[in-house]
């Protein structure tokens, strides 16, 4: 049952034809809706200065208190449904206070989170200026969007710093590179995302870092970092690159296995081949970390290198040459293994932010760069509700291998 009175519902859609149908006199701007949006809040801000000033207009008992109304002023201010312009009740010594259009307010909740949603989504700021123009009829100005994107540092800081759980079984460490303004320069920097998979068998980001130049110094501040944050046991790290990595981890976490991510080892692979041949040598590459053990994946890595060795021969030498760091992955279960290797787990990650920050050719500072990206995961998150497929097992083999390092 509508909570309205059909008689008012009638009242306002009096001049409404049904024969011919116009939405936008109802929805459009400057129409029904808005100007019933109008109509409610000033009637709600007379109704505060009514409680201010203790009487109704008009009302005998209001001569000689001292304080009366005071004509109004104009305001205008931004809403989901586009810009309103509405009439600010004033008192004579200017101490009326409104609350539901608070003074210097220029904005409803809820129009900021479209701006946020939007700006998440990769968008720029004149995207988004003209966006709001164009389905609310608003004029935003880049400043104001700057603005309001600016008030999530704050959120971003905290977020960056949260305690952590204390053990996980896995934590991915990977980079995309975007291009920073730093010093008048523009500089090619590494922003490298941290995602661990929980005891329950869930993906949790853990952390953002931005760095020019990647080593041992960088990653033991980074684990560091996580220690810091009540992290204190870590199964095994997965990592694209290796340089100066399983000394840093190892310093903090001595028992922690470190392992070359196998998505990476298949994209790098990837990119030296023809987009025909793809295909052919990613079915080669799955034998070999699909492999029961490391002799068998020895077997088809060296049948890969005698098939492909004359186009692709770079594609062979690189596992050969980062065996010793994948090997570790053959020993493993294959339910830990479709943790490791799964494209779910960080892959999708990736390929969503790569999308949303394409946009962005330069970014200003990395302040700029943590603030999209941190929005942009946060989107990503939310379809994060269920743990891995079949996460019972993998657990279990956790277990059996780590014993009691393994905490619920």
């Amino acid at each position: 049952m509508s909570k309205f009175n059909e008689k008012l519902l009638d009242e306002l859609l009096k001049d409404y034809d049904p024969k011919n149908p116009d939405p936008a006199k109802i929805i459009g701007n400057g129409g029904l809706l808005k100007e019933l949006s109008k109509a409610i809040l000033e009637r709600a801000l007379k109704g505060e200065m009514t409680h201010h000033l203790g009487y109704p207009k008009s009302a005998p008992e209001g001569h000689n208190t001292g304080n009366s109304r005071n004509g109004k002023s104009t305001k205008k201010v931004l809403t989901e449904d586009g810009e309103l312009e509405v009439d600010i009740p004033r008192d004579r010594n200017g101490s009326f206070e409104p609350q539901i259009i608070k003074k210097n307010q220029r904005r409803f909740d809820g129009f900021d989170d479209k701006i946020l949603s939007l700006y998440a989504r990769g968008m720029t700021l004149r995207e988004i200026q003209g966006h709001l123009e164009d389905i609310y009829g608003v004029e935003v100005s880049p400043d104001l969007i700057s603005t309001v994107t600016d008030e999530i540092i704050t959120e971003v800081n905290e977020w960056n710093a949260r305690s952590l759980d204390p053990v996980y079984l896995v934590v991915y460490l990977d980079a995309m590179m975007v291009k920073v303004r730093d010093e008048g320069q523009v500089k090619n920097k590494a922003l490298y995302v941290a995602v661990g998979i929980t005891v329950e068998g869930k993906k949790e980001i853990l952390g953002l870092w931005i760095t020019v130049n990647e080593g041992a110094k960088f990653w033991m501040s980074v684990i560091s970092e996580l220690k810091n944050r009540n992290v204190k046991d870590i199964m095994i790290a997965c990592v694209d690159g290796l340089k100066g990595f399983p000394d840093a981890i190892n310093a903090i976490f001595p028992s922690t296995k470190v392992q070359l991510c196998i998505v990476h080892m298949i994209r790098n692979s990837l990119k030296f081949v023809s987009w025909k041949d793809r295909k052919a040598v990613a079915t080669d590459l799955k034998k070999i970390y699909n492999a029961i053990n490391e002799q068998e994946a020895l077997k088809a890595l060296k049948l890969l290198c005698q098939k492909w060795e004359k186009q692709y021969p770079t594609v062979g030498k690189s596992w050969e040459a980062n065996w010793a760091n994948i090997v570790p992955f053959l020993t493993y279960p294959e339910a830990i293994r479709k943790v490791i290797y799964t494209t779910n787990a960080i892959e999708s990650i990736n390929r969503s932010l790569r999308k949303i920050m394409k946009n962005r050719t330069i970014f200003p500072n990395d302040t700029a760069v943590f603030k999209l990206a941190y929005m942009a995961l946060k989107n990503i998150a939310k379809k994060w509700t269920m743990p891995f497929h079949n996460w019972s097992m993998a657990v279990n083999q956790f277990v059996i291998l780590f014993g009691d390092r393994v905490q619920f």
